[in-house]
């Protein structure tokens, strides 16, 4: 049998029950890609993070509470309301560590936001007051899985090459195909793809190292990665909702769990 990756998950955590929690479709996504996922205590223990980042082959950054803006250099503002400061502590010192010991890591929501101010970023504290668009990015209804706006993806992006790679002419016809500054052949036009969107903070200056792959209409950031490391992706939007009615979100989370 094939190896399958352990996959730390950072935990969800509940205000009104006071507990961790997870949402299925996280846990079902890396099964369904063949890893193993396991749940990680919340905690900012230098020794027990240690130990975590050597012995999980990735990790998932999940979606959840806005991230503290004192961890880069702002107070809250008045639509900052839902935190969690044990996340924040955790994922200040995790974060980094995993990026340290280059194992692969994977960024949704929150988890992308959270990536980019570990590595010196900023964002938008809210959308709607201080980047106003016509984009809708916070579709807080059910259904969670339906298309909120398109995304451009950069063609000469890794991103673009899980999507639609070799010999997949992507959603309509290309031109021949290139080969990018790392000698890879891409499709030379900008891809467009349908996502799910429900948030209401997004990267408005980008981290040390972090290179975008895709944006929205008006310019907010919605995938990212480190070109530096051997793995280190995130998006703005949730493949965890979506990946069993997609294929290009299945193939997101096994470009991911590949690269364990």
């Amino acid at each position: 049998m094939a190896h399958r990756p352990l996959i730390g998950v950072v935990p969800l955590w509940d205000d009104t029950l006071n507990s961790l929690w997870m949402l299925p479709g996280y846990f079902d996504g890396i099964i369904e890609a063949g890893g193993i996922p396991v749940m990680l205590p919340l905690t900012d223990d230098e020794t027990t993070i240690e130990q975590l980042v050597n012995q999980c082959d990735g990790f998932l950054v999940t979606g959840g509470h806005d991230v503290d803006p004192e961890r880069y250099g702002e107070a809250a503002g008045p639509k900052t309301v839902k935190l969690c400061k044990a996340r924040d502590r955790m994922e200040e010192r995790l974060i980094p560590s995993v990026i340290a010991a280059d194992k692969p890591l994977l960024g949704i929501c929150r988890g992308i936001q959270s990536l980019n101010v570990a590595l010196g970023g900023t964002l938008w504290q809210d959308l709607s007051d201080e980047h106003p668009s016509p984009v809708a990015h916070h579709g807080d209804k059910p259904p969670y899985d339906p298309v909120v706006h398109e995304v451009s993806i950069a063609p000469d992006s890794p991103l673009a090459r899980a999507l639609w790679p070799l010999g997949d002419n992507g959603p309509s016809e290309t031109k021949a195909d290139e080969v990018d500054s790392f000698g890879r052949s891409y499709h030379p036009r900008a891809y467009t793809l349908g996502v799910n969107s429900y948030h209401h903070q997004a990267i408005r200056t980008l981290g040390q190292g972090l290179e975008p792959m895709a944006t929205a209409p008006d310019s907010i950031v919605e995938a990212v990665w480190m070109p530096a490391k051997r793995f280190v992706w995130a998006v703005q939007w949730h493949p965890e909702f979506s990946h069993r009615a997609d294929s290009n979100q299945r193939r997101i989370l096994s470009a991911f769990i590949d690269a364990c």
